[in-house]
């Protein structure tokens, strides 16, 4: 689900647990460009952390207990795992913004990104980038699952009115 500028997602379940509520699996969040029409995008993602035994920590309280809404008001932010994208490097041989894929995307793209959280920044949790005409790759690790990183892949390719 999306706000109507394309700038706020949020990713739930299909709903089909005892009582018909969806679960909240994570929110999306693109932030305006601070370099203008040319540069990457500022990513924020949130999942749920996890204990130790895979559970997540987070339990809203309310159906106004959104992962969104704790990310906006920067309150209850110990039970999520926030993750924002790697700041590229620009590349003056290549006039370009770059990020070290491994090989693993080979052009260049708006929606090319890796995310990492703050504390370890050397770790990419998620990366998703162009690697032909309309073909993308998405690579993921614990403790994000597919489902996961699926949607916050597929929020890359909606319009955002506020940041472009």
């Amino acid at each position: 689900r999306s706000n109507f500028v394309g700038t706020d997602f949020s990713i739930y379940d299909n709903g089909r647990k005892e009582n018909d509520q969806r679960v909240e699996l994570g929110c999306i969040s693109y932030g305006y460009n601070v370099l203008g029409t040319r540069g990457p995008r500022k990513v924020t993602a949130v999942i749920p952390a996890v204990d130790a035994a895979g559970q997540p920590l987070y339990h809203p309280r309310d159906e106004e207990d959104t992962m969104l809404n704790r990310l906006k008001t920067e309150q209850g932010l110990n039970d999520l795992m926030i993750m924002f994208n790697k700041p590229p490097r620009w590349n003056e041989e290549l006039n370009a913004y770059c990020l070290n894929f491994n090989g693993r995307v080979t052009e260049a793209s708006v929606k090319n990104f890796q995310l990492v959280t703050e504390d370890n920044q050397g770790y990419v949790i998620l990366q998703f980038g162009k690697i032909g005409r309309n073909t993308f790759t998405m690579d993921y690790q614990w403790p994000m699952s597919a489902l996961q990183a699926f949607g916050i892949c597929l929020s890359a390719f909606d319009n955002k009115l506020a940041c472009e």
